[in-house]
């Protein structure tokens, strides 16, 4: 198992982002919050601590902004160990609705701004020889579920992205790790109708579990694990019957 001292979280100024940025620090970590709301990550700073959390304004949309804002929060942390990249979108889409606007504003958060991240970071870790690039995408990315089709889009091309990254990076000692989480108790949940019978888990559950799989390295990791063998039963769900259920 690998430790990290220096690490970026892109996302990190409420839910699963935040969550992360909080466990990375008590593990010992310098951390740089990455955001788009100023009051939020200023908060997040006080919370975790201004000797271990540090805060950079970021709309994710920016992607031209990255390259210069990557460089000097390397230079800030004096380093990078790992990067996280957990900023994501997912708004009301009612069962009629196709709006493309709306559409590409959850694929400009969820995946172009993963791409401006995340090849900052594969770039300088194939020069290092070392690194953990770790992405959130969601167990909506393994079908093309009904209810948010730019959503399951968005989590299914990042988790592609993630492992063509892998394949891509692994002759350079350097790791990727896809993690896929069910629900979690985060605003993105909000007015969603889960089934009793799933399991819903708070952000910082979700944090533990996440940071534990990827310093064990491991390639993909459901969270929490029970997903595994639910999306497994999902994924063999035959294509003339998923259409009809509403899941």
């Amino acid at each position: 198992m690998t430790s990290y001292q220096r690490a970026i979280v892109v996302g990190a100024s409420s839910g699963i982002g935040l969550a992360l940025a909080e466990e990375l620090a008590r593990r010992g970590a310098q951390v740089a919050l990455v955001a788009r709301r100023a009051d939020a990550l200023e908060r997040a700073v006080q919370v975790i601590g201004p000797e271990r959390a540090r805060a950079y304004v970021h709309d994710v949309a920016q992607r031209d902004a990255v390259p210069a804002l990557f460089q000097q929060i390397t230079h800030d942390l004096g380093g990078l160990d790992a990067i996280i990249y957990a900023a994501g979108s997912m708004p009301h889409t009612a069962p009629d609705g196709y709006d493309t606007a709306q559409d590409a504003a959850v694929i400009e958060t969820n995946l172009l701004g993963a791409f401006a991240w995340l090849n900052e970071a594969a770039a300088r870790f194939a020069h290092t020889r070392q690194g953990t690039i770790i992405g959130i995408s969601s167990v909506a990315g393994d079908r093309g579920r009904r209810g948010n089709p730019a959503y399951a889009t968005s989590k299914a091309a990042l988790t592609t992205y993630l492992e063509a990254l892998r394949n891509r990076l692994a002759v350079r000692g350097v790791t990727v790790v896809t993690i896929k989480p069910g629900y979690v108790a985060t605003d993105l949940l909000a007015g969603e109708q889960i089934p009793r019978f799933l399991p819903v888990i708070p952000p910082d559950q979700a944090a533990r579990e996440i940071l534990d799989a990827a310093m064990k390295g491991q390639a993909v990791a459901y969270v929490p694990a029970v997903w595994g063998p639910i999306m497994r039963l999902v994924r063999a769900i035959p294509s003339r019957l998923f259409r009809r259920l509403n899941i």
